[in-house]
């Protein structure tokens, strides 16, 4: 693992992706806190609302098999600024929206450019980084933890003026992040081949790759059950939700950075994931059936189990295949990020079809359904797993959309 000072002592250009991917991690969670005063401006029903994370997502998802394909052809510099500047103008443009209809379709836009960016930083980190990949992917892991916690803030800060303000905020910082890259950081060499749109699909014909791919789209549908439907549950004001939800973000981000790692190296990674998503089961759970503390306290928690969870399938998606990193990470992201597409919008509808508590019920069935995918298909991860300390010492092109 590496250390606290050589993890510090970096290029001006990681530290300028770095913190670049910690504004568009913000971006995922910016808009809980106000979800519910979207809903009111806008005179929408939570299901029309929560439109907001699903044409984000799924968008993301097809994006994935395109971000591989343009940063092999024009350079990853290029694909970031190009995401980034994707961003901008869509995040801008949501501030302008008049109708549900309209922020869904900018928001979507978003969501292309967020996926451009950050499937291509950790790429551009490992290229930059002094250090090696180890290094690289707990910067990487850093700035999700540090987004998913600021984004709620940022939200709830902003939004509590105008719900128009959080995103008119993110294009402003990601404006910022296109000035720094632009900056300090140069080229990245171009792949030695060129990756098709067809290569990620053709690596899921990998059972471990598969297997991981499979776990986590369940997984990722408990995970955004939690962020985009518990809002509503919670019914609070944009300062108290963004509270809430920052206090998620820094239980996620010490646990995906600080106490994964120690857990895998005493549990093993199949071990530590197959139980950290039977307690986030447990937890959603509880979130449903308790009363109104009992669902703060549990949406807090929850962010503990997801940070595990984001890191063990983050090395997961980097080592469990022998096909190139960045055409494995595309395809196990293209299958997972359509769970995240599809809870937000299920979600209320549930609710909407029953009560409240059965989208929670639903959300911890899909979290059973992630660990018995480990136990089940575990001989096919298991010898990958076993090797991704030697992989990561000799692969040093990366690209991966974080959790």
């Amino acid at each position: 693992m590496p250390t606290n000072s050589g993890l510090l002592r970096q290029p001006r250009a990681v530290w300028a992706t770095a913190g670049a991917s910690v504004v568009a991690f913000m971006g995922i969670g910016l808009v809980d806190p106000i979800l519910p005063s979207i809903a009111q401006g806008l005179d929408a029903t939570p299901s029309r609302v929560s439109l907001l994370f699903t044409s984000y997502f799924l968008i993301t998802a097809f994006a994935m098999l395109v971000t591989g394909f343009v940063s092999s052809r024009i350079g990853g510099r290029r694909t970031l600024l190009l995401g980034l500047a994707f961003v901008v103008v869509f995040a801008g443009l949501a501030g302008t929206s008049d109708s549900v209809a309209e922020l869904v379709g900018f928001r979507a836009g978003w969501g292309l450019g967020n996926a451009l960016f950050v499937s291509t930083a950790l790429a551009v980190i490992v290229g930059a980084a002094a250090g090696g990949s180890a290094t690289a992917i707990l910067l990487y892991e850093s700035a999700l933890g540090l987004g998913m916690a600021c984004g709620p803030l940022l939200g709830a800060v902003l939004g509590d003026a105008s719900w128009r303000y959080p995103f008119f905020g993110t294009a402003f910082l990601m404006a910022v992040g296109f000035l720094c890259v632009t900056a300090f950081l140069k080229e990245q060499p171009k792949p030695a081949r060129r990756i098709s749109l067809l290569d990620p699909v053709k690596a899921l014909g990998h059972g471990g790759l598969a297997s991981a791919a499979a776990s986590a789209f369940f997984y990722n549908y408990t995970f955004f059950t939690v962020l985009a439907f518990t809002p509503f549950v919670l019914d609070m004001t944009p300062y108290r939700s963004g509270a809430v939800f920052f206090a998620w973000g820094v239980l996620l981000a010490v646990f995906s950075v600080l106490v994964a790692p120690r857990l895998q190296e005493r549990f093993g990674s199949l071990r530590v994931l197959g139980g950290s998503l039977v307690l986030l089961a447990a937890d959603v759970l509880a979130l449903g059936y308790g009363d109104h503390t009992a669902a703060i306290v549990c949406t807090v928690l929850s962010g503990a189990f997801i940070g595990v969870n984001n890191t063990v399938y983050t090395e997961l998606a980097l080592g469990v295949s022998d096909a190139p990193r960045p055409v494995a990470s595309a395809g196990y992201n293209f299958v997972r990020w359509f769970a995240a597409a599809a809870a937000p919008y299920f979600a209320p509808k549930i609710e909407e079809w029953t009560d409240p508590r059965v989208p929670f019920v639903v959300a911890a069935v899909t979290a059973v359904l992630g660990a018995a995918v480990v136990v089940v298909r575990r001989k096919a991860l298991t010898h990958e797993v076993e090797e991704l300390t030697l992989r990561h010492s000799t692969e040093d092109s990366v690209t991966v959309f974080a959790n």
